[in-house]
């Protein structure tokens, strides 16, 4: 069951303030605490309601903040009023990491459960539409080269990027900046097609000042923060021909009557693309688990060894039959090994 995360997380919210007691008062909690990506989100709600189905342990909470608010929260420090889990849909940064160490949070277990593809979408028509890499970064930038100067963006149709494109305004659906799936489309289409660039590299000669230019998306209404419900998402595209937007790809699958995905760089995203890295829009899935939680937390152990069973993320798992894209054999053992012995 994948229930809406406006549900999950109106219920963390009540037990949040009703039923995790403050270290100061007991010393465990009967129930774990998951934040983080919404693109892990449903993955790790249908592993926790598996989990709590074996009846040995209630069932976990898990909330979709996004990678970036997730880690927000995990890192702010131990204790039963704080996470005991967060996913991602990318590796926790270095500055995340400081945040943690500066909070007393080393003692982290990190594992992976999966690929999954970023795609961009649109509602289900009759062609097979692409689009590459620059053709995204020119239309979503918020300075594009022009006569050899860099001008603020104020394209307005696709076929003005692109001849070969729709003749339709440039809307994209997207994510909040604390999104994982925000930072994977930003650094992989928009840094990397824009460091490339002469006039971006004359501009800025220092690495670190082009990078954080390459990243910056206008802020006119053609890209649309739509938050972490990706079914809601999915939604107002099928409502709205003209529109395109990015997701995880194991929303395609549910929303397939409705919606279709774009090819990149003429790569269709699929299981084979996506797992063997020729679609360029692919991330592996992580876990970030408190070993320090370990012994306070019922449960949590045993929830990292659910995740991580044959049963969930092997080539026939409950998760893979959800749209997880399976790690290999070899890496997958690696992984589930790495969860079950959770040193740091």
């Amino acid at each position: 069951m994948n229930l809406p995360i406006s549900y999950i997380a109106a219920f963390s919210l009540v037990f949040g303030a009703i039923s995790i007691p403050h270290s100061s008062y007991a010393s465990t909690r009967d129930q774990i605490k998951i934040v983080g990506s919404g693109t892990v989100f449903p993955f790790a709600a249908l592993a926790a309601e598996t989990f709590g189905k074996e009846g040995k342990f209630k069932t976990p909470i898990v909330e979709a903040t996004g990678t970036g608010g997730g880690f927000k929260l995990f890192c702010s420090g131990n204790g039963l009023e704080t996470p005991d889990i967060s996913n991602a849909s990318r590796p926790m940064m270095p500055e995340e990491k400081e945040v943690c160490k500066k909070n007393g949070v080393t003692n982290i277990t990190e594992f992976s459960i999966g690929y999954d593809g970023i795609v961009i979408a649109r509602k289900k028509q009759h062609d097979n539409l692409g689009i590459s890499a620059k053709d995204l970064f020119m239309g979503l930038a918020r300075k594009v080269p022009k006569n050899g100067a860099l001008v603020d963006n104020t394209v307005q149709n696709w076929k003005d990027v692109n001849p070969s494109l729709p003749d339709q305004p440039i809307k994209v659906y997207g994510t909040s900046p604390t999104s994982g799936t925000r930072d994977t489309f930003v650094e992989i289409i928009m840094e990397n097609t824009c460091k490339e660039l002469p006039e971006f590299k004359a501009v800025y000669p220092n690495a670190k000042d082009l990078k954080n230019a390459c990243g910056l998306i206008r802020e006119d209404n053609k890209f649309i923060e739509a938050g972490e419900d990706y079914n809601a998402t999915a939604q107002k595209l099928s409502n709205d021909p003209n529109a395109f937007a990015l997701f995880g790809f194991s929303f395609l699958a549910p929303n397939k009557a409705t919606i279709q995905s774009l090819n990149l760089n003429s790569i269709e995203p699929d299981y084979k693309t996506i797992s063997d890295g020729s679609y360029k829009l692919s991330r592996k899935l992580y876990f970030y688990l408190k070993n320090d939680h370990l012994k306070d937390i019922h449960g949590l152990a045993e929830y990292t060894k659910e995740i991580t069973s044959e049963g969930a993320i092997g080539n026939d798992g409950y998760l893979v039959d959800k749209g997880l894209i399976p790690l290999s054999d070899e890496e997958r053992a690696t992984q589930k090994k790495t969860a079950r012995e959770l040193k740091p």
